[in-house]
């Protein structure tokens, strides 16, 4: 038996449709003028044990620019422990109008098979279910002379509007939108075994990158899947074992694969189509894993990336009812704040969603306004200028800008001190959150407090030494840091607090990124380090990282406040300055970097660590994802 692997899409030109749009009359005068209609969809949605992701798949699938009345739901539902059922018929009751029409059934039988170990258990009987439901809604659909049909698992969002008028009109025989997960994982393959299972290629991380895009011939797609049922060689597709040429197929009973095997047999090409960013799609359940833990944490990574894109969660106001509020503390630690300018209230508002997503109790600390500083302020301050400091990158010295986030993350150390704050996470407003954060946090946080004698743990930053970075004795999560950038977040003890206050560091100022490491001992530059003796500070870092930017310099969307603002000017003195004192003059540019020059903010640099998080899924490849042959309907 060959295997099979992805290819380059056929020309849309070379597939011939028919029927592919009604015709309807509008008379304007004696004129008459032709108006096409839509095809007629049949979307067919399987749904057990959802009840945590149903209420955002029906806030999706209604938000689709489609006409409703081309559209027809077929939704069957059994084997319930939650309110799947109960979530359906509230969200059918308000939209069932809306609809060409509606389908939908479900059965009250005993909450699991006999023959289930677990409601995550895959067996025979299963599958077998499955498969004659999904033929059925196969058949429903032909018989009702639907253009296409739209298979769609009850854990997929299609964020965008636009997805399934995009894929009607690429006018393919089966075609799939590129889902994006918390992980590798993704809803098609670019190679299939001889036995039929997966194969790992170079194709398919390109594709899900979105290093090549377009709409990519691929042996295999599934959880979202559009068959255009005009085009005649579908009456060969199956889901049933049976139906396939005799003595061809001596695979596993699995509804996906034999879907696969009887477009491949039918000479029909599958497509997946990344030219939109479609939508999301969750990583399936292993055997033993449960709704309650692992599946609501990766609805919660889900829906951060969908705040990370779009600002917001649909969610219809029928449907709120049905989420529950996530509790919110400190992570154990004595106070979580972030840093975020007044002016800056679009970021806030987006960092609210992510807290209220993952349980996270966090003090905005209002950020010291570069743009609210001049000269005759910043000297009002007492601050002095580290002599001989210039930018790295530039050449420069310090921009408005990056004063302001000094004196942001000062002002934490002082209020540390004086409120006796024990551990404090301080948080920037530019930042997203690795999946599953909160577990992982907690994790990095009991080896630091098991072994003892830190005082700063960077969650997130920019790694700039290319020597592989020490692990810390007894640890799985922790690295000792090396010469980094940027302060996206840290944990800083109230000890680490008093050694940065200690050396009086706006007496002899440079950016905040510059002074931990030298004060972590750990700084390229021995001129600068030279001004400061206490230079005590032990700083590690989590490994894998825990937050990263949202966006990184040249990315569309992306916004300094330190980098792009005024910068100080000759007149402000520097260490040692004053009467009988040369001052340090410097340029007046008041921007920042030239286009196309490089900021600090470039692309991470990631340590040369393993991964460790297995459990959560983290570090998973594409490979161990597909092979677990993922489950997600009944």
């Amino acid at each position: 038996m060959c295997s099979f692997r992805c290819g380059v899409v056929l020309p849309v030109c070379s597939i011939v449709l028919s029927a592919l749009v009604s015709l309807s009359l509008v008379v304007a005068g004696d004129h008459v003028e032709p108006t096409l209609q839509l095809p007629t969809v049949m979307v067919a949605v399987l749904v057990r044990n959802k009840e945590h992701t149903l209420p955002y798949f029906f806030s999706y699938l209604e938000e689709l620019d489609y006409p409703k009345d081309r559209v027809s739901l077929w939704i069957r539902s059994d084997h319930n422990e939650d309110r799947s059922v109960e979530i359906t018929k509230a969200w059918l009751k308000r939209t069932t109008a809306l609809y060409h029409s509606v389908d939908f059934k479900y059965r009250n039988e005993p909450q699991r098979r006999a023959s289930e170990k677990t409601n995550t258990h895959w067996n025979e009987e299963r599958f077998t279910d499955v498969i004659r439901l999904k033929q059925e809604a196969l058949q429903t659909a032909r018989n009702m002379w639907a253009d296409f049909i739209f298979f769609l698992d009850a854990d997929v969002f299609l964020t965008h509007r636009e997805t399934l008028r995009h894929l009607v009109g690429l006018n393919l025989p089966v075609v799939a939108p590129m889902l994006v997960s918390d992980a590798l994982y993704s809803n098609f393959w670019c190679g299939m075994s001889p036995d039929y299972y997966y194969q790992r290629t170079d194709d398919y991380k390109k594709i899900l990158n979105y290093d090549q895009v377009g709409q990519w011939a691929v042996p295999m797609v599934h959880s979202a899947v559009l068959v255009h049922l005009n085009v005649a060689q579908t009456r060969q597709l199956t889901f049933e074992k049976k139906n396939l040429p005799a003595g061809r197929y001596d695979g596993p009973v699995d509804d996906i694969i034999i879907f696969a095997m009887s477009a491949n047999y039918s000479g029909l090409p599958m497509y997946v189509s990344n030219t939109l960013l479609h939508g999301y799609i969750m990583v399936p359940l292993e055997a033993g894993e449960t709704v309650p833990g692992k599946d609501v944490e990766q609805l919660t990574n889900v829906l951060s990336y969908i705040v990370i894109e779009y600002g917001e969660v649909k969610l219809k106001e029928d449907l709120r009812r049905f989420v529950p509020s996530v509790p919110k503390d400190k992570l154990s630690l004595s106070n979580i704040y972030m840093i975020n300018l007044n002016r800056r209230e679009e970021r806030r508002t987006k960092m609210l969603k992510h807290f209220d997503l993952l349980g996270l109790d966090v003090e905005h600390f209002p950020a010291v306004d570069g743009k609210q500083l001049d000269d005759k302020k910043v000297h009002d301050l007492g601050i002095r200028f580290l002599p001989g400091y210039a930018d790295p990158f530039h050449k420069r010295p310090m921009t408005m800008g990056e004063i302001g986030c000094f004196l942001s993350h000062y002002y934490i150390w002082e209020r540390m001190v004086r409120l006796n704050q024990q551990e404090v996470l301080v948080l920037e407003d530019d930042i997203r959150f690795e999946p599953f954060f909160r577990r992982r946090a907690y994790g990095v946080l009991s080896d630091a407090r098991r072994i003892g004698g830190w005082d700063l743990i960077y969650f997130g930053r920019k790694r700039l030494q290319e020597e592989e970075e020490k692990w810390i004795d007894g640890s799985e999560y922790l690295v000792k840091a090396g010469y980094s950038y940027w302060t996206l977040g840290y944990v800083i003890t109230l000890e680490g607090a008093k050694k940065l206050l200690r050396e009086n560091p706006l007496q002899k100022l440079l950016p905040v990124d510059e002074y931990i490491p030298i004060m972590f001992g750990n700084h390229p530059n021995e001129s600068w380090a030279g001004h400061f003796h206490g230079r005590t500070l032990n700083a590690w870092s989590a490994a894998p990282l825990l937050l990263y930017p949202t966006h990184y310099t040249g990315d569309e969307g992306y916004i300094s406040d330190t980098e792009d603002s005024a910068r100080i000017d000759g007149t402000l003195p520097a260490v040692g300055s004053g009467k009988g004192g040369s001052s340090t003059v410097v340029n007046n540019d008041t921007r920042d970097a030239a286009p196309g020059e490089p900021k600090k903010g470039d692309k991470e640099q990631l340590p040369n660590a393993p991964v460790l998080l297995a459990e959560s899924g983290i570090g998973q490849n594409e490979h161990d994802l597909e092979a677990k042959n993922r489950r997600n309907e009944l």
